[in-house]
């Protein structure tokens, strides 16, 4: 059973004549809403538990040992390569041991030491100041000028106390900038 629809061009009426026999749905008409994000902070989470995790992991534990470190990490320097600094994982290509001079013998020799080393190419020294256990009352003088100098030079990139088997708070690895 077809209705007629009304010929004239109102459109009213022709669109109330083609819905004269529409019932409403029951159903609602709510727009579905997303579930909303957990209010839990998941990347603060995930940085915590890196954070965790690097500290687990480095220093490793035969590096941990009481007293005074010495670390610089230059800025523009890789993560990565600091890393195989403080583990001691770059061979050593000459040492320079700072134990019985005053703090002007120590810089003079210092300096010469590391124009030395740039003149050969080295990249990585091991440089002994001893733990001031000689010093009266005052504490560690060279190893505490040595942080001071080391910090001002342009040629050192990185340093870092060395792990206890190669002399620990007594002596530092230094990474040298390259000369080519």
């Amino acid at each position: 059973m077809t209705k007629k629809l009304p010929d004239d061009g109102d459109d009213a009426e022709l669109f109330r004549a083609a819905i004269a026999g529409v019932k409403p749905l029951a159903v609602s008409h709510h727009a579905h809403e997303r579930p909303k994000p957990s209010a839990r902070p998941l990347q603060k989470e995930a940085d915590e538990r890196a954070v965790l995790a690097e500290l687990l992991n480095d220093p490793e534990p035969d590096m941990l040992e009481s007293g005074d470190t010495l670390i610089y990490q230059g800025p523009g320097l890789q993560d990565g390569v600091f890393r195989k600094l403080r583990r001691g994982q770059f061979h050593m290509q000459s040492e320079l041991d700072l134990h019985g001079f005053n703090r002007a013998g120590a810089k003079l020799v210092l300096t010469e030491f590391l124009a030395h080393c740039q003149d050969r190419g080295y990249r990585s020294v091991r440089i002994i100041h001893g733990k001031g256990n000689g010093s009266p009352n005052s504490g560690p003088v060279i190893k505490t000028h040595l942080d001071s100098w080391l910090r001002k030079r342009k040629d050192v990139l990185a340093f870092c106390s060395a792990r206890p088997v190669d002399g620990g708070t007594g002596a530092v690895y230094v990474l040298l900038r390259s000369t080519s």
